[in-house]
Order: C-alpha cells, then structure tokens, then sequence
C-alpha cells in the first residue's frame, strides 16, 4: 500500500493503492480485503471501486506469465482536481484508502499468522516471491522510473524480497493448494463483490 501526491507548478495529483499478493490465495480472505477496499471508495464515489479495481487488475497483471500479481486491489494515479471534484475531496479520499490498511490487513494477519508451514510451503513461497520480483522489475513504473533516472539502487529495490526462487516449467501437482491459487491468478476474479 502506498499513496502520494504530487507538485510540480500548476501540476498537482495523488496517486497509490493497495492490493494483496498472498502465497496461498483464502478466498474468504480475497473477499474480506475487496470489501474494506470497497467501503473506503463508496464513501466518495460509488463508481471508484469498479474503476480502481479494474486499473489494479490491469496494472499488477505479469503478461509473460498470464497470470495476476496476486489478488488485486485498488490503484489509481494522476488524481486531479476537476471541475466536479475539487483536490480537497481528492485529499480526504486518498487518506481513507490509507486509513483503511489496517481494516484490510489486521484481521487477515490475525486470522492466519499461526498457521504452521513446511518445506513444501516454503518453496511455494519462494517462487511465488519470484512472481513479485518479476513484476516489480519487468512493469513496475515507480521501478523503472526509479532505475531509469539514476536514482539511489537500494532505496529503489527495497521492495523486493530479500529470498525468491525460480524452477523451470513449474508445474504444481493436481488438486494442491498450489494449483488451485494458480488457477485462481490466471484470471481477472470479482471476489464475490
């Protein structure tokens, strides 16, 4: 989740979002997260959620995989001033969807940080995060702006993880967990909402 807002003269915007990458997808869980997305975004406009969900489930999309990043969220960017929507509004909506972390992410966390994990997961785990490095290295755009305009490296690949893996031609066996989270990521998903 990140949100920002930015000056340049007479340019002036906000931009973010927050979407969710699990390992396993719980679509208890999915559902859960898309519906505090959606009361946060409700609150300002009744068509936001539809519209941001859809950018996130363009943007967060690896085309060389087929598949999503994770279960999507919201993002939006370049959110200016209108003629019917002042930046005040603009504003008060993008501190909602930052307040609006903790109502994602707590109760997901709670719910699910003593689930116990094997050798088996944790390879999971590891090619998943590869998924997340490819992503942030191949279209990320704060990535690639970052790279691209000789900014500070390391501040830049912060985000990605510190251990990822990679194993050719993948194929998770049939009816595993694993299976099922791909089958679920090689489509655009409503979540139920």
């Amino acid at each position: 989740m990140n949100v920002r807002y930015f000056e340049a003269g007479h340019l002036k915007w906000f931009g973010g979002g927050i979407d969710l990458t699990p390992h396993y997808i719980d679509e208890g869980d999915a559902h859960y997260f898309h519906t505090q997305l959606k009361k946060a975004c409700d609150k300002h406009n009744p068509t936001y959620y539809s519209e941001f969900k859809k950018w996130a489930d363009e943007y967060f999309f690896i085309k060389h995989r087929n598949e999503t990043r994770g279960i999507g969220g919201i993002f939006f960017d370049r959110l200016s001033a209108t003629t019917e929507i002042n930046l005040e509004q603009r504003f008060a909506f993008v501190k909602d969807v930052g307040m609006s972390f903790l109502n994602c992410y707590l109760p997901l966390v709670e719910k699910n940080r003593k689930i116990t994990f094997n050798e088996a997961n944790r390879k999971w785990q590891l090619i998943r995060r590869g998924r997340y490095a490819e992503f942030n290295l191949v279209y990320d755009r704060g990535t690639k702006f970052g790279l691209s305009t000789n900014g500070r490296v390391e501040s830049i690949l912060m985000s990605l993880p510190p251990l990822a893996s990679w194993e050719y031609v993948h194929n998770p066996p049939a009816n595993s967990l694993e299976k099922r989270t791909l089958e679920l990521l090689n489509h655009v998903n409503t979540w139920g909402i």
